[in-house]
């Protein structure tokens, strides 16, 4: 069964980093896409980055060009979000999501529709407050 522990989410203030994880288990991280979430209460959820794994391309919504960047690594199987020149408008609980590499890597993805066959973990809360 898939698992996905995400953290590295707490309180920080304008102009800080931040670096999330999400560890991945029971699954090879070669075989998905995957992309960054943030959402906040009443909203709708936002693309923050992706990664295409078949053509190794990332995307990143215009809010964050320039700030933010998603990386992983294969032992173990974690995927992070480097986060740096936090602003407030950045505070959500950010999520990071996995689909098949042989799925659907197009506009309804990169608009954080999921489905079913879709798999997430249960977010890390940032904050930006000073």
């Amino acid at each position: 069964q898939l698992k996905h522990v995400e953290s590295g989410g707490r309180l920080a203030q304008p102009g800080e980093s931040l670096r999330l994880s999400c560890v991945a288990s029971g699954c090879e991280l070669d075989y998905y896409h995957s992309c960054w979430f943030r959402q906040v209460p009443g909203k709708e959820r936002e693309v923050v980055s992706c990664f295409n794994v078949v053509n190794g391309t990332t995307y990143s919504a215009d809010s964050v060009k320039g700030r933010f960047a998603t990386s992983r690594v294969n032992a173990p199987n974690t995927e992070y979000l480097q986060m740096n020149s936090l602003e407030p408008g950045d505070t959500a609980r950010y999520y990071c999501a996995l689909r098949h590499k042989y799925r659907e890597y197009g506009r309804s993805w990169l608009q954080g529709h999921l489905d079913e066959r879709d798999f997430w973990g249960q977010g890390t809360q940032v904050t930006v407050s000073s």
